[in-house]
């Protein structure tokens, strides 16, 4: 019988009790109407909602519950898809990009409800979200905000660079917008919780299962393990990244693109950092490969950036952050690393999430890398009220179909655009420096005031 080994040793991991239910590893046949493939958040919201139908389901992990991405991201909650909601409405037309961003919508909602509904708000960890400039661009955050209040109904707060700098500590940002509905989790403990709901809801679950077939059987399906095979009605693959590296479905594999992102969290700063970053939230800069951090247990920064195609280079990464961090907020000093951990995102060319039916009896749920908390959960919605309602709103996503993603030569392309939009990044502030060097006065950060504790969404 397996027996799945610990999670990788994040900041998450630190600070969970010590109760770290593990589930036995499939060993024998089972029967199911639903046999869901991936222990995520995508694959949990869907075994629950099933279940909580009274369908019968089997959920199978490869390794542990929220193993991949689910648990080991930044835990940012918020509207929208890792693409931009302008090539959305480009792709689909103005009408479907509304009903989409609405569904992206509804992915929040799910995951503020469940926490409430379940009595756990000490899983949220912050309020508010911000995007901050590196420089000026009033006149386009304006736009923007104009255009996401008339378009979407998502209604944005502008921040000058005075408010910025009242908040932050550093010289570094300008302008900024403001999303008073995302609020940040802790996203391991989101997803045991999410895993003791499917227990509650008797889903039958099982890790450090990795299924190396999934075989039409003509009458249902077959989906074998290692030692286990599974006989059903239907099936949900809910795999991302970790399941193209597992060969578990070639069809959907081939069109995820498995893409590292890396996180650090300091050591305790305790006043330094409460007098560098007042603001509680999540913020991150709007460049094409930006930061992307936020205060947790107090006084600890937890820092995330630098994708990319290659998964070994996670020591030398770390120092980068660490670089990035004190080119930023220099009063920090120098400072250990407590936790260093790297995660595998899946992308699909595109960057929307692939979610739909592929074949008879035969879902997908994946491809949630850059923004996926809430469109896992909405995910989750839509194909089980797709399976047990013949509910169609998963056709919205018919247009992002499962392409090719270039297999190696993919990852070599998508390596060379994150470079390709560093150097732009760099390229525009250069420019601004430049043209501001002649006279310009630079606005000094103000010491910022601590602000409210956050309250739960």
């Amino acid at each position: 019988m397996s027996i799945p080994h610990a999670h990788v040793a994040s900041y998450y991991r630190a600070i969970r009790s010590a109760d770290d239910t593990a589930f036995i590893g499939l060993d024998g046949r089972a029967h199911a109407e639903i046999c869901v493939i991936g222990g995520g958040l995508a694959g949990l919201t869907t075994a629950f909602e099933l279940a909580r139908q009274g369908r019968r389901v089997v959920l199978i992990e490869a390794d542990r519950i929220g193993w991949g991405a689910s648990g080991r991201n930044a835990g940012f909650v918020s509207c929208g898809f890792a693409e931009s909601i302008d090539a959305v409405e480009t792709r689909v037309g103005p009408a479907n990009a509304r009903a989409l961003f609405d569904l992206s919508r509804l992915g929040v909602q799910y995951v503020a409800e469940t926490i409430i509904a379940s009595d756990r708000r000490d899983i949220v960890a912050g309020r508010g979200a911000l995007s901050l400039s590196r420089r000026p661009e009033l006149k386009a955050l304006q736009q923007r905000q104009t255009k996401m209040a008339e378009n979407y109904g998502c209604k944005l707060d502008l921040w000058s660079r005075d408010k910025v700098a009242s908040m932050l500590a550093t010289s570094t940002y300008f302008d900024a917008l403001h999303d008073p509905s995302a609020f940040q989790i802790d996203p391991l403990a989101y997803t045991a919780l999410m895993s003791d709901r499917c227990r509650a809801a008797g889903v039958w679950i099982f890790e450090a299962s990795p299924v190396h077939r999934i075989a039409d059987v003509g009458a249902g399906w077959r989906v074998e393990t290692d030692r286990g095979v599974v006989h059903c009605e239907q099936v949900v693959l809910a795999t991302s990244a970790y399941g193209v590296l597992n060969h578990t479905y070639r069809p959907v594999d081939r069109a995820v693109l498995p893409v590292a992102t890396y996180v650090i969290t300091s050591e305790p700063f305790g006043e330094r950092l409460r007098e560098t970053i007042a603001f509680r939230g999540a913020l991150s800069d709007r460049r094409r490969a930006g930061d992307y951090y936020r205060v947790v247990g107090g006084d600890r920064l937890l820092w995330g950036g630098r994708i990319t195609t290659r998964r070994a280079e996670s020591g030398r990464l770390a120092d980068m952050l660490k670089a990035d961090i004190r080119r930023i907020y220099p009063q920090l000093g120098d400072f250990q690393v407590d936790f260093a951990w790297s995660g595998l995102m899946g992308y699909a060319r595109h960057k929307m999430p692939l979610i739909g039916m592929i074949r008879r009896g035969l879902w997908v749920a994946t491809a949630f890398g850059g923004h996926g908390l809430n469109t896992t959960a909405m995910a989750g919605q839509l194909i089980a009220s797709a399976i047990a309602d013949q509910d169609d709103r998963w056709r919205l996503f018919a247009p992002f179909e499962a392409t090719w993603g270039g297999g190696f030569a993919g990852r070599i392309a998508a390596q060379l655009e994150y470079w390709r939009m560093q150097v732009l990044d760099r390229a525009g502030e250069w420019r601004h420096r430049r043209g501001s060097a002649a006279g310009s006065s630079t606005v000094s950060p103000k010491r910022p005031v601590t602000s409210d504790a956050p309250t739960a969404p």
